[in-house]
């Protein structure tokens, strides 16, 4: 006879271990699998760090504003040194249509509680020297939002989890998801069965194929992305700098200086990078190093330390996909977070345990529709 449980989570990441913990607390018992050796090292470890509530939909706010708030307090809270550091994240402009767009979201993201404000070039230059001024318009700065160190927080909710009893299978590949009387019953690996009458997908880019094991079928594409860091240097600003304009070969990029003083940055390129391909390549450096040396000058005195990739597991409207699947009972859905597993997983996964236990509340319902595995897809956030 299989193992019997009262949930079974599918992937150890940014999503799938605060939903462990938060079900830890619950007193269930809580399977987790991954094929991965230990806990983050999946597409978690491949994260820079940002975290922010500054969205421009009411559900990431949500979602995002209670994950800021546990991080926070986390090592009053748990006793765990996350690297938490609280710069803020600066949209810097120079065209007139971001101007726009980002002084347009201001009323709703206040609307949320967030502390936002649209500065001018003065309060700019202030909080990155030496940022580039010719043409800056000003820029929208959210002190409130910052960073963490992602295998730190990975490690810290997987010891956490184990405390409270939830168990842990790593190297254990899942197969498929078993069903018995039209509803799910457990899944298989590659090493066993596990029975359990709830299985969380948080399979990050492998969910579409874990879904198709039960006829399911998930619009959730991985694609690559590319990030770095460089050596650390004496600090001289904190906030994650996101820059909107495009450039040859990418969308936009971002960059902050963590705790230890390194500047850590990314990009999205365009065209997308779709698959599942995670070699680092010759473009990244050129195309990244450009457009960091032209907005911040000074940096160009730095030195790359490593470079890496990972996938984002994309929906097509840069939302996640987050809901009890219809036509297979027992299947909940979490991912297709899109890059933004780390900011959004942790108030993700406290919403997914008030979901199984049947305590969902009225912000909790803003959330679930907005991420609706059933929603309609073309309605693109503007952030995303």
């Amino acid at each position: 006879m299989p193992e019997r449980w009262d949930a079974i989570v599918v992937g150890a990441g940014s999503v799938g271990l605060p939903t462990a913990l938060a079900l830890g607390r619950e007193k269930l018992r809580v399977l987790v699998l991954d094929r991965h050796p230990s806990p983050g090292q999946g597409e978690n470890k491949h994260a820079i760090g940002g975290v922010r509530a500054t969205h421009s939909a009411p559900g990431k706010i949500l979602v995002c504003r209670r994950s800021l708030a546990i991080f926070a307090a986390w090592r009053e809270t748990y006793g765990d040194d996350i690297e938490w550091l609280e710069g803020g994240y600066l949209y810097p402009v120079y065209r007139e249509e971001d101007a726009r767009l980002l002084q347009g979201l201001l009323p709703l993201q206040r609307s949320f509680g967030l502390a936002i404000d649209f500065i001018g070039p003065e309060a700019v230059g202030e909080i990155v020297p030496g940022i580039r001024r010719d043409g800056l318009l000003g820029a929208t700065f959210a002190p409130k939002d910052g960073s963490i160190s992602p295998l730190l927080v990975a490690h810290a909710y997987f010891r956490h989890a184990r405390r409270l009893g939830v168990s842990f299978r790593f190297q254990e590949s899942v197969g498929g998801i078993e069903i018995e009387g039209g509803r799910v019953a457990g899944v298989k690996t590659d090493r066993a069965r596990y029975a359990a009458p709830v299985v969380i997908d948080a399979a990050g880019p492998f969910s579409a194929e874990l879904c198709r094991s039960v006829g399911v079928s998930l619009p959730v594409v991985p694609d690559s992305h590319e990030a770095g860091i460089t050596e650390p240097v004496a600090p001289f600003f904190h906030c994650m700098v996101v820059d909107m304009r495009p450039a040859p070969g990418s969308k936009n990029f971002y960059f902050y200086q963590n705790r230890h003083g390194q500047v850590v940055f990314c990009l999205t390129p365009e065209p997308p990078i779709v698959g599942t391909d995670k070699r680092e390549t010759s473009a990244f450096l050129p195309q990244v190093c450009t457009r960091l040396v032209e907005l911040v000058p000074r940096l160009r005195f730095l030195r790359v330390r490593r470079t890496w990739r990972g996938l984002y597991p994309m929906t097509p409207d840069g939302s996640p996909i987050v809901g009890w699947n219809r036509e297979v009972p027992g299947l909940l859905h979490a991912t297709g977070m899109c890059g933004q597993g780390l900011m959004l997983g942790t108030g993700v996964g406290e919403i997914l345990c008030r979901m199984i236990t049947g305590r969902t509340d009225a912000e909790d319902e803003i959330v679930l529709a907005e991420f609706s595995p059933y929603r309609d897809f073309h309605r693109v956030e503007k952030l995303k």
